[in-house]
């Protein structure tokens, strides 16, 4: 017989953990695209010391098929996540996310709503 499977209280807990620096390791790191069908890079970063549902934090930056400045903007913060990740990127050298995985860094969040959920939403980064 199967035992019944129940909520637990991390799973009804819609509290987002204070904006700040946390201490982050990236979870995972993949091109994919946006839905307006342009080429971006997200990052799953996990928080250092936050419980429950909460504790993830998904960075995006679009690198293509955006205005010209939203392009130029999304890889300088991505030039300052590598360098956080203690990664030195260079011209001409690809962009390979398997660089950042499992790379541990500061992360500072904020709240944001999006689609009318509020969310953390990562702003700056800094080395570990």
């Amino acid at each position: 017989m199967r035992h019944a499977i129940c909520f637990g209280p991390s799973d009804l807990a819609d509290e987002l953990p204070a904006p700040g620096w946390y201490l982050s390791t990236i979870r995972s790191a993949r091109f994919r695209d946006s839905q307006n069908g342009n080429r971006m890079l997200q990052i799953v970063h996990q928080l250092e010391g936050v419980d429950g549902s909460n504790d993830h934090v998904a960075d995006y930056f679009v690198l293509e098929g955006t205005s010209e400045r939203g392009v130029i903007t999304a890889r300088r913060r991505l030039v300052q996540l590598y360098r956080a990740c203690g990664v030195e990127p260079r011209e001409g050298e690809e962009i390979r996310p398997r660089d950042l995985c499992q790379a541990q860094l500061g992360i500072k969040v904020e709240h944001d709503e999006w689609n009318t959920q509020r969310r953390l939403r990562a702003v700056a980064y800094r080395a570990r």
